[in-house]
């Protein structure tokens, strides 16, 4: 998801993670060739969002839906490490109706996914939410984007998937890398800890060794985390291969 005054962050998308994905799509509210970005018939801003996000997931599912098993909704400042979704795709079955990220928990009974975070839905939950957007099952009942599709997941019987390791550690994470590693930095008081579906961390247990996705990240940043993440090396250091994603 990008906006026309956000494009040249999608283009850091397209150049860092968005290469490894089967399928890369920009969709904003001016078609643009260059990047490409489709033009949906939709109109910008927050209050905006979900109404854009039918209109893509729609698109997707009519022209996209046998691409691929797996659908990934992500920002333009989200980074995305896909040979970890990968994995803990391959442990779930896309013809189940399934749908997974960072797991808040106001609001929806089940929880509902971060949208900053990214998630993921499964051929199955796609076919299901274009039809409940269809037959009316789905409407429009907030503005507040991940919330809405929250709802109407859990309406439509789409199952939310625990996307911890096996450690308890999350592997989407709404924030900025910093906001979610560096001990203390985050105060009692904000939002993320009435949020988190399962009891929250701060420091360097927070995060999954399998982690996913993190938010907030700027252009340069997109860069930097690709370096991190595919080139740097530590000579002696190796994965710790009992580290795995919970199993279903």
């Amino acid at each position: 998801m990008t906006s026309p005054q956000s494009h040249r962050k999608a283009r850091q998308v397209q150049s860092t993670w968005g290469r490894r994905c089967t399928v890369l799509l920009f969709m904003s509210s001016r078609a643009d060739p260059s990047l490409p970005a489709v033009g949906l018939n939709t109109s910008e801003g927050r209050g905006a969002l979900y109404r854009k996000t039918m209109a893509a997931f729609t698109l997707v599912h009519d022209r996209y839906l046998h691409a691929a098993d797996w659908f990934l909704k992500a920002d333009d400042d989200t980074y995305v490490v896909m040979e970890n979704l990968r994995l803990l795709l391959s442990k779930h079955d896309s013809s189940q109706p399934l749908y997974l990220g960072r797991r808040f928990s106001p609001y929806v009974q089940q929880g509902y996914m971060s949208g900053g975070a990214g998630y993921v839905l499964s051929r199955q939950a796609l076919r299901r939410y274009v039809a409940g957007l269809k037959d009316g099952t789905c409407t429009h009942t907030s503005s507040v984007e991940d919330l809405a599709i929250g709802r109407c997941m859990e309406s439509l019987g789409v199952r939310v998937v625990d996307t911890r390791d096996v450690q308890r550690r999350e592997s989407f994470h709404p924030l900025y890398p910093e906001l979610h590693l560096i001990p203390g930095i985050l105060a009692p008081s904000h939002w993320y800890w009435k949020y988190s579906y399962y009891k929250a961390r701060n420091g360097p247990d927070c995060c999954s060794d399998l982690s996913v996705s993190f938010h907030y990240i700027t252009p340069e940043d997109m860069h930097i985390l690709e370096y991190y993440v595919y080139h740097l090396q530590v000579p002696g250091h190796h994965r710790d291969d009992t580290v795995d994603f919970l199993t279903p």
